[in-house]
């Protein structure tokens, strides 16, 4: 790989002229959020990329029989991430799920317990209730284009010491807290498992994971979890929208493990009733890129135990709230901790009297990344753009997407 020295502090020294920060005299009305946000009517014109991971696959008519080159797109952290590309096609062709312990041939669940690569779509349109979670084999990628597919009034994903899963163009909303008991976790194998916590997808030891174009809400617990030593994930072109703690990356104060964490969040929209943790990380390093965050009722960004956290480019409409502008949350540290920490602001459009609270020494270590790792940050003027067509798309065979 071409590897560049990217000093992280050197453009950021001057990160008072770089952001942008707008107040308005009277405060944001939902009319102005919806104009800043650029969502008035489901949009109906020619097929747009407005990002460079979906310019890479989208606005192609044949994208139906060329789905695995979506796995070669993909950037940031998770960037090696090529899930089922390797195996054949898996087609869903039924939504039940009423046999964790012997899953029925052409459901989700007996496609995702396959030991071999496979690339999971779906035969047409359906919405599938978990009875409990699913249990992802690594090697997989679900691919929900063609199709609106919903999982919803059950349980959730679960990716455990797994490895190169992508999920894709799915809808993930009103999880709920399974009960546990034996289940099926591979073709040859089953296990006793405990009660689930409700989250939309939790990932667990587990490295190269690419979500993209998900549509997320109301989740019993997170919308979307990444603990105990999960790395190199990008999340990418998702929607969240009505929930309270969205995001999790890493789970422990006292699990240093996590300092080896690398995740790229990047294109994504932060939208209607959200209250915090977009995301909420300890430890490592988390790279957020182009994003748009339009609703927080808390703060947007958090932290523990030092996790070097890159902003650049992102664009933050702060509530109305006097006490809730602040982007930035640090938890269970006095100042004289977390000003060493490195949080940094590049590029980022503040509004409505957000604030973005930087720390950090102002010459910190070069940190070397290569080219597909670290994704080149537009202004956060962009973002509007960059973001259009986050969350889930509506493609058609044989239909630019």
């Amino acid at each position: 790989h071409h590897i560049l020295s990217w000093t992280i502090c050197c453009r950021f020294l001057k990160e008072t002229s770089a952001n942008q920060t707008i107040d308005f005299e009277d405060g944001i009305t939902n009319n102005t959020r919806r104009y800043l946000r650029g969502k008035h009517k489901k949009y109906t014109g020619p097929c747009m990329a407005t990002n460079p991971i979906d310019r890479c696959w989208r606005c192609k008519k044949n994208w139906a029989k060329n789905r695995k080159r979506l796995a070669k797109c993909v950037l940031g952290f998770g960037h090696r991430t090529h899930g089922g590309s390797k195996g054949k096609y898996y087609v869903v062709t039924d939504n039940s799920d009423h046999d964790v312990l012997n899953p029925k041939p052409g459901t989700l669940r007996h496609a995702v317990i396959q030991k071999r690569p496979l690339w999971i779509i779906f035969a047409h349109t359906m919405h599938i209730k978990l009875s409990q979670e699913l249990i992802v084999q690594s090697h997989k990628t679900i691919d929900g284009r063609g199709a609106d597919v919903h999982i919803a009034y059950g349980a959730g994903f679960t990716l455990q010491f797994v490895q190169n899963v992508i999920i894709h163009n799915i809808h993930i909303h009103r999880i709920v807290p399974s009960s546990g008991g034996l289940i099926r976790d591979s073709e040859d194998h089953f296990g006793y498992r405990t009660a689930g916590d409700g989250d939309g997808i939790s990932i667990f030891g587990s490295s190269n994971i690419w979500l993209d174009h998900i549509s997320m809400s109301e989740c019993h617990d997170g919308l979307i979890d990444a603990i105990q030593g999960s790395t190199a994930i990008t999340i990418s072109n998702c929607h969240f929208t009505h929930h309270d703690a969205v995001m999790l990356l890493g789970a422990s104060d006292n699990y240093s493990k996590d300092q080896f964490m690398q995740v790229t969040l990047a294109f994504n929209h932060f939208g209607k009733e959200l209250l915090q943790r977009m995301p909420r990380c300890r430890w490592g390093f988390f790279h957020v890129v182009n994003n748009d965050y339009t609703h927080w009722k808390m703060y947007a960004i958090g932290g523990s135990v030092h996790p070097t956290i890159i902003s650049q480019g992102n664009r933050f409409i702060a509530p109305h709230d006097p006490n809730a502008k602040e982007v930035t949350y640090r938890l269970y540290a006095s100042e004289s901790e977390w000003k060493n920490w490195i949080w940094r602001s590049e590029g980022d459009v503040l509004l409505n009297g957000a604030i973005f609270r930087t720390s950090g020494p102002l010459s910190p270590p070069h940190l070397k990344f290569n080219r597909k790792e670290i994704i080149k940050s537009k202004p956060g003027a962009y973002v509007r753009r960059l973001t259009r067509f986050a969350g889930t798309l509506n493609c058609k065979k044989r239909i630019k997407c």
